[in-house]
């Protein structure tokens, strides 16, 4: 029997009042109770599929300081039968192509695969999952993603450019890590390999090497164990980490576009077009598998150049259209308009900024994703209303979560100005130079600047987002306004 809505803490206007003001990661518990996806496992979509042969990424379960991206690993093409039946230890035609790879060496993961082109023939399938009761009415399974996999199974730590994500949980647990926005510079972000608005880290954070990237010490993680039920919000540019704890696990995420993303969009559109320019020019040492399999193909540079255009195009008609809708507000409302740090009109739920306060109601439906020890033994396994229960927990009320949410919200702006990209604007030319006292000069070292130590410097988030503003003031007259307010 169905558990009715009405018993569900939170009703789709509630649940996006909250994600307008969450600035931390947060689970949502009870919240997806009546939805049919919860019957999904692995055993049920391998019926429901049935010959259907999906691509699955396998990994090495040895233990190294550096990340397994996606391009080093093995893929195969098979049924989820074939996946199952080696889950269980099954060899030779039961398994498929999986025969070739041991299950006691390798991990496998079916993941990015889009519900909407797996069940293209069963649409029905799509109304089991029911993203409209956190308030985005018509949403579904159809605008989703599903990822089965099996224990050790991980997605490398990367950020998303532009949108935030919301996961369930519907078999098995994963554990996620995520960081902060403020933490890019502990993370040492990396474009290679490419993959159109994901950043990826260059560090295992699981198991971090401290002499090549000794500024990950100062990273501050944010841990916890989603369990089948619970539903976690990811915020926009908080780094995760994520891997498989149980021997089969199977989860779906909606990735869900932001207000503010018209400029992530054009950020990326330059990333693409630099990635693309250099890596696909003849070299020596351009002999990586940089494009990540998630990819297509390469585009030619006058393809990327129409995208940056196209890019450019929608961030000026999106400013134009904040600014009309300012002009219309102005004349009921003589209140000047408040701004974030990217220049985008600060809104919260709706197009009008709220006039009265408003508290996130953690506790007990609702649990914020608090900083804690990766891998310690008090929170190995749990999540973290777990911790809040057995006392381990840093979070004493629910004043003290709405605080740390919105240190959490400043820190995020003000890493969008770094002190860097300061230093870069207070020179008014074009030929920027090393003035900084706190710029040492050390003896060059005895290696070869390759080039993608080169594109690491060029692609770094600080040197894009300068770019873009200057690549928008000069290009578009509705940035050069409303920037300058």
């Amino acid at each position: 029997m169905a558990v009715p809505d009405s018993i569900k803490p939170f009703s789709p206007e509630e649940t996006q009042r909250i994600l307008c003001h969450l600035q931390q990661p947060a689970v949502f518990m009870n919240m997806t109770s009546d939805w049919p996806v919860l019957h999904w496992t692995a055993e049920h979509l391998s019926k429901c599929l049935g010959d259907k042969h999906i691509r699955f990424r396998l990994g090495k379960k040895d233990k190294t300081k550096t990340p397994l991206f996606e391009t080093q690993c093995s893929y195969v093409e098979a049924k989820l039968e074939h996946f199952l039946n080696w889950t269980q230890g099954c060899t030779g035609a039961e398994a498929g192509l999986f025969c070739n790879y041991p299950v006691s060496e390798y991990w496998a993961y079916a993941d990015y695969k889009y519900i909407a082109m797996l069940f293209q023939d069963q649409p029905s399938m799509f109304q089991d999952v029911k993203w409209s009761d956190f308030g985005f009415e018509g949403r579904n399974g159809g605008e989703s993603t599903l990822w089965i996999g099996t224990k050790g199974a991980n997605t490398p730590c990367h950020l998303d450019s532009y949108g935030c994500n919301l996961v369930l949980q519907v078999q098995g647990r994963k554990r996620w890590h995520l960081f902060p926005p403020g933490d890019t510079r502990h993370l040492y972000p990396t474009r290679i390999p490419y993959e159109e608005s994901s950043v990826f880290s260059q560090v295992d954070v699981l198991h971090p090497d401290q002499r090549r990237f000794p500024a990950f010490q100062g990273a501050k993680v944010h841990v916890v164990t989603l369990k089948p039920g619970q539903v976690l919000y990811v915020p926009r540019h908080w780094w995760h980490y994520v891997e498989s704890v149980d021997p089969i696990t199977v989860s779906v995420n909606s990735w869900i576009e932001l207000e503010g993303d018209h400029m992530a969009r054009v950020s990326e559109a330059v990333t693409k077009a630099v990635v693309c320019a250099l890596k696909s020019a003849p070299s020596d040492d351009n002999t990586d598998d940089w494009l990540n399999p998630t990819e297509e193909g390469v585009g030619s540079h006058n393809e990327n150049m129409q995208y940056l255009n196209l890019a450019v195009r929608a961030f000026a008609e999106r400013q134009n259209s904040l600014s009309n809708i300012k002009q219309v507000q102005g004349s009921r409302d003589t209140r000047p308009v408040k701004r974030d740090s990217r220049g985008e009109i600060k809104k919260h739920c709706g197009m009008v900024e709220e006039s009265a306060p408003f508290t996130v109601p953690f506790q007990p439906h609702l649990i914020p994703v608090d900083c804690q020890e990766v891998n310690s033994p008090e929170t190995e396994g749990m999540t973290t209303k777990d911790l809040k229960f057995s006392g381990n927990s840093d979070v004493k009320s629910q004043e003290d979560c709405t605080a740390r949410s919105n240190e959490l919200q400043r820190t995020e702006l003000t890493s969008a100005d770094s002190p860097s990209l300061t230093r870069y604007r207070q020179s008014d030319s074009a030929d920027v130079r090393f003035q900084d006292s706190s710029y040492d000069y050390k003896e060059p070292r005895d290696t070869t600047i390759a080039t993608n130590d080169l594109l690491d410097c060029l692609v770094h988030p600080d040197v894009i987002a300068l770019v873009t503003r200057l690549l928008l003031e000069r290009n578009t007259e509705s940035y050069k306004a409303t920037s300058s307010l």
